[in-house]
Order: C-alpha cells, then sequence, then structure tokens
C-alpha cells in the first residue's frame, strides 16, 4: 500500500483508510465485536495505517473497539478521532448536542485517549463546528492538547472555507474531513481550493456515496430500521431509481478498466489530488479487499475527465442530508 502526506502537516497515512463508524454506528446494530477485530488486523496486514473513529459512534463503542483491535499494532497506526457533540437532555439523551467548549474538548479528549489506549491522539478532529464558540477558541484549546503532548494534529470535519481560514491562523489544520464523491461533488467549489491554498489534507468520508456507488443497492434495497440512510432524501427508493444512471456510468467505465465500480469511485478521488485519502467503511473483509484494489487502479487525467463529463451529466435527485444534519454543515 503506498502512503500520502495530508498536506504540509508531514503527517503521512496509507493512501487508504478506513472508516471505521459502520461498525458500531448508523448502518444497522452493532457488529460482533471480534469479527470486527479480526476486520481490522486484517486490514494492517494488508498495509492500512489511517483509521478514523469518533467518540459519538456508538456512542463510545466504536473508540473502544478500534482502541482493543489496534493496541498490538501502536505506533504503526495513525487513529483519526473525534470531540464536539453531549447527549442532549432535551432529545431523550441521544448525542445531538454539539459542545466544543475548550474545557469539554480538553475533558473528553483524555477520555478518548482512555478508550483508545494511546499515550497520543495522532489526528483530533473537530466533528462538526459548534456557532455557540468562536473557532479560535476551539483551535486555541487543540493547541493547547498539542502542546501538552496528548494530541499530534488538528482536523476539521465538514467546516466551510472561512471556518477552516480561522482555525488556521491560530493552530495549523492538518486535515479537513468531509463527504466528497462523484455522488456529492459540492467541496470542489466551497472548501478545495482554499485547503489546497493552505496545504491542508483531504479525507472524503463517504467515498462510496454512503455504498450507493458500490452497485449493490437499487431502488428495491431495504434498510435495516435502524439504518441512518432511511432518512436520507437522497435515498428514497425514488430517487435511488432516478440516480441509478450516475452507477450506470460508473459501471460502464469500471468495465473498460477490467475493475469494479467502487474501485473506480476511489481511484477517481486519489487521482485528484495527491493529497487526498479516502476513508471507505465496510464490514466485510471481501469488501475491504475490493476497496483497498482501488489504489492499483490507474486514471489518467483523460479518464478523469471523460468520467466526471459523464457524470456531471446525471442530475443528482435528493439532498445528502435530513433538516436536522443539513443544518450542521458548511458553518
Amino acid at each position: 500500500m503506498q502512503k500520502r502526506k495530508l498536506g504540509n502537516s508531514g503527517l503521512e497515512v496509507s493512501s487508504i483508510g478506513f472508516g471505521c463508524m459502520g461498525m458500531s454506528h448508523s448502518y444497522g446494530p452493532p457488529k460482533d465485536k471480534q469479527e470486527m477485530t479480526s476486520l481490522l488486523h486484517a486490514a494492517v496486514e494488508r498495509g492500512v495505517t489511517f483509521f478514523d473513529t469518533a467518540e459519538v459512534y456508538g456512542p463510545l463503542l466504536n473508540e473502544e473497539l478500534v482502541g482493543e483491535a489496534l493496541a498490538p499494532f501502536r505506533g504503526d497506526v495513525i487513529i483519526a478521532t473525534k470531540f464536539g457533540w453531549q447527549a442532549n437532555p432535551n432529545d431523550g439523551g441521544k448525542w445531538s448536542a454539539l459542545d466544543s467548549r475548550p474545557e469539554h474538548i480538553k475533558q473528553v479528549a483524555e477520555e478518548s485517549l482512555k478508550r483508545l489506549k494511546v499515550d497520543v491522539i495522532d489526528l483530533y478532529y473537530q466533528h462538526r463546528v459548534d456557532l455557540d464558540v468562536p473557532i479560535e477558541d476551539v483551535a486555541g484549546a487543540v493547541k493547547e492538547l498539542i502542546q501538552e503532548g496528548k494530541v499530534k494534529h488538528f482536523g476539521l470535519s465538514e467546516a466551510s472555507a472561512r471556518t477552516i481560514r480561522r482555525a488556521h491562523a491560530v493552530q495549523p489544520v492538518a486535515a479537513l474531513q468531509s463527504e466528497y464523491s462523484l455522488f456529492w461533488r459540492e467541496p470542489e467549489d466551497t472548501v478545495m481550493p482554499t485547503i489546497e491554498e493552505l496545504g491542508i489534507g483531504f479525507v472524503p468520508f463517504s467515498p462510496l456515496g454512503k455504498g450507493f456507488l458500490t452497485g449493490k443497492i437499487d431502488a428495491d434495497t431495504k434498510f435495516d430500521s435502524t439504518d441512518f440512510r432511511n432518512t436520507v432524501p437522497r435515498f428514497t427508493a425514488e430517487n435511488r431509481k432516478a440516480n441509478q444512471a450516475l452507477v450506470d456510468v460508473i459501471s460502464s467505465f469500471a468495465k473498460q478498466k477490467k475493475a469494479t465500480p467502487a474501485q473506480i469511485a476511489l481511484a477517481w478521488l486519489l487521482a485528484k489530488k495527491p493529497w487526498i485519502v479516502p476513508i471507505p467503511g465496510t464490514t466485510k473483509l471481501a469488501r475491504m479487499e475490493e476497496n483497498l484494489g482501488a489504489a492499483n487502479v490507474e486514471l489518467s487525467p483523460d479518464d478523469v475527465r471523460a468520467l466526471e463529463d459523464a457524470s456531471s451529466r446525471v442530475k443528482i435527485e435528493g439532498a445528502r442530508y435530513s433538516p436536522f444534519h443539513a443544518q450542521l454543515v458548511g458553518r
């Protein structure tokens, strides 16, 4: 597995990372701990060095799983986690309240360190921008954690270009994590020019469009009752049917390249910029191996252009988030 550097930060990771959320959160009930541990070990054995989690995944379960599973590989892997949420008493105790107060950041950093079984957090993202706390205060709190040796690098997730600039002026931002794929290309206009200028790496989550770009989901697919895609407008049966045209475009490219649609979707991201590191998630070994195979799919600039020309002719139907989640992005 080749390595990539996230911008100017010096943080070097495998060119494809592993998003661990779905093992404990959002895509149905939590998966078997032993099976997921074996899968994480298999990822390391295949050269993956970059693993993504967050305190809110579970909540807490995913950090515990990742911390325990990756304990034998300390020093060989980079673990990114996130702060910025807490249980909301007005929402039945669900983790739906933002909290990026400096004292809260410092408290939860200690808790994440324990769950992850590490002495230092490699990459610490603000999960969503908290409009009640100036971003300068957030960056300042992480800067202090870096000075104390508890965090190595600072990241932001789904932040706007203006917020990124303000944060970066206080503490250099190593990476921005936001949704980006052939299914959602808005970052090209909103944030990518800024992060390229500032030397910030880009970590696309949902690089396979929450599974849609694999070609394994269609209008008839039924999701588990606890699967968050049930709340996503883009995933209504009607919109899945309309958006199938994009999968058809990617599938036809996949045939030409003797690859799978998922591999083409990931190879496109890798071909876009050398500082982009996608983090596809899965709970299945075969899927993980398929995803990692994308690193061996070469797309020339002409291939990238042709794929973008064809895919941009497809009108994507449906918002990418429910109204609640939509209000938290791009702030």
